[in-house]
């Protein structure tokens, strides 16, 4: 199948994920397959379309292999030239990447400071394989651990091996997987069992789900098919967000495909296994990434969480037992089956082995995907993988865990990022976001949009959680107004943990973690917005003003931004702003090019 590639022919690849495809690697592609026809060198060059590598910032960007030579964000105009060289075996170094430290250009992409900290174990398998060509995924190595784990191994061997690996859950709460799928392998239904990959990913500013999907759907598909013959199930399905139109095209291509060799289906590879998936697509709710939830959404009704016990592997979907793993979890386990779950556990710590996948964004040079061993510190992923802060700014703390996660502060980054860790410290792993805040980021501002976030997502069920997360925004809304007393903060705190402990689901019992976080190591930023009627980082808007300091040049640039004319002056000449016709929008103080701007 696969004996006539020739692996040292270059080759171009091309990141095409959601991010590449919205920085313009259509346009990089188009231009690729125009030249290589146009000049005869399809002989000579190969071309490679995939998803996501991780570094989103940089894209559209390009990877020459067997060179390793990685080109940031590629102008379509230098296309032409970037084939011509590779054709003639050269580097164009001044389109390398730049050292941010001393501006040489690092030509390999495995020595970039952003790459070099990772362990790339997933990542690196998006690089490998087109998501839409089955063949790719076979020749590199793709389904061989199924194809082994079917043809020889006992179903419990499958599941001791899940267990030896450490293998925690990659959704959030981290429960031990092999213990989740004996608990599954144990039960006896006549009417066959469920596996469910919860690609619900809802987090603001999470994409790990949505990338692995994108760039390698057939490894999630390898895993289910694994987990299904150690558990006994017999019907998966995938639950993905309606909201990601690409990895779901790539997801229906992959399963036709799989279907289509004989690797879906009845009889699988000839071992008298049978095994499907199929895709159901959700509408976007939060609370469906919670188990019960997602089955309700399954099963056709209102997505909301139900009591447990019964759990999901006890009663499930239309009443059988199902088992729920998250996409990185599956991802995983054609790892561990084809590597051994020894090796695996040699990465990361002893109670978090192996590697995670976050999404670190905000306030930071280098934002992307990074896959790094758990144990390693919030200071390596920040400062060394994320490059520090932009603008020289101050980074104030990092927010792990999604909506439902807590702040830790900067004195804190020498933490080791593991389950255990992160829960001491009021935070959670969630499935994987990770959100970078420096100077200009209001701590009070922060837990105010998670909560409201949260209280729009709350489907409602329970009281304490609707009333709650309603009660606890109007408290951070009259704080950040400048209406808040000391008595607010009690009450906060009172309301946190009642909240956490009365409500049914993960939604409502991690809901209050921003907010008591935030109290936490950052209470006198509260204070100062309660006593001193001011906004430390410049953030509230009933709490701050805009003027114009002796640093103006009369350039006009601010005029000509504000939308309410609310600035005045003569060419050449100090401008002033209107206080009343001010609506705080901050136009004036992002065009400013001398730092004129300034908050009050």
């Amino acid at each position: 199948m696969t004996a006539d590639k020739n692996s040292s022919l270059p080759t171009l690849i091309i990141p095409a994920g959601t991010c590449g495809q919205a920085s313009g690697a259509n346009d990089l592609i188009r231009i690729t397959k125009r030249e290589l026809l146009n000049k005869k060198l399809t002989e000579k060059i190969k071309l490679r379309i995939t998803g996501c590598h991780g570094f989103c910032e940089m894209e559209p960007s390009i990877l020459i292999e067997p060179w390793g030579v990685y080109y940031p964000k590629v102008d379509p105009k230098k296309m032409v030239d970037m084939v011509e060289a590779v054709a003639k075996g050269e580097v164009l170094k001044d389109l390398l990447f730049k050292d941010p430290t001393t501006g040489n250009p690092i030509e390999r992409q495995t020595d970039i400071p952003f790459f070099k900290k990772q362990v790339r174990t997933l990542l690196s398998r998006n690089e490998k394989v087109d998501p839409i060509r089955i063949y790719n995924y076979i020749e590199n190595n793709g389904y061989l651990a199924m194809a082994k784990t079917l043809s020889s191994s006992h179903p419990r061997r499958v599941i001791e091996e899940v267990k030896a690996s450490g293998l925690r859950g990659r959704g959030g709460a981290g429960f031990p997987t092999g213990l989740k799928w004996e608990r599954l392998a144990n039960q006896t239904n006549g009417n066959g069992k469920f596996i469910v990959c919860n690609a619900d990913e809802g987090d603001p500013g999470a994409y790990m789900d949505r990338s692995l999907l994108e760039g390698n759907p057939h490894s999630i598909i390898e895993g289910m098919i694994i987990g299904a013959y150690g558990t006994g199930a017999t019907k998966g399905i995938i639950y993905v967000r309606n909201e990601y139109p690409l990895a779901i095209k790539h997801l229906l291509i992959a399963l036709r495909q799989a279907n289509q060799l004989g690797l879906l289906g009845e009889n699988i590879l000839g071992t008298g296994f049978s095994f499907d998936i199929k895709m159901v697509r959700g509408a976007g709710a939060f609370v469906c990434g919670e188990e019960t939830a997602l089955i309700k959404s399954i099963e056709g009704k209102m997505g909301e969480p139900r009591q447990r016990p019964p759990f999901p592997v006890e009663k499930g979907i239309y009443g059988q037992p199902t088992l729920i793993n998250n996409v990185e979890t599956w991802a995983n386990i054609p790892i561990i089956m084809g590597f051994g779950a020894e090796e695996f556990a040699k990465v990361g710590t002893e109670q978090s082995t192996g590697t995670k996948i976050f999404s670190l964004v905000g306030r930071i040079k280098n934002t992307g995907l990074v896959e790094v061993p758990m144990g390693i510190s919030i200071e390596e992923i920040v400062n060394q993988i994320g490059g520090g802060p932009i603008h020289q700014m101050k980074i104030k703390a990092v927010q792990t865990g999604g909506p439902s996660g807590g702040c830790i502060p900067a004195e804190m980054f020498h933490l080791p990022v593991d389950y255990e860790s992160l829960t001491k410290a009021g935070s959670i792993m969630g499935s994987g976001g990770m959100i970078v805040m420096d100077e200009h980021t209001c701590m009070v501002d922060l837990a105010k949009y998670f909560t409201k976030f949260l209280k729009e997502e709350s489907c409602g069920k329970c009281f304490i959680c609707r009333k709650g997360t309603q009660r606890m925004y109007e408290i951070l809304d009259d704080i950040s107004a400048g209406r808040g007393t000391l008595e607010h903060l009690s009450l906060l705190e009172e309301l946190g943990p009642i909240i956490k402990y009365a409500s049914l689901c993960g939604l409502g019992q991690t809901s209050p973690n921003p907010v008591l976080s935030t109290l936490r190591y950052f209470r006198e930023e509260y204070i100062e917005h309660i006593e001193k009627k001011r906004c430390p980082a410049g953030v509230c808007k009933d709490l701050i003003t805009y003027t114009i300091n002796e640093n103006c040049t009369g350039c006009g640039l601010c005029l000509k931004s504000c939308s309410a004319e609310a600035i005045r002056g003569e060419k050449k000449e100090r401008h002033v702003i209107d206080p009343k016709r001010c609506i705080k929008c901050g136009a004036c103080q992002s065009v400013c090019k001398f730092n004129a701007v300034e908050t009050r």
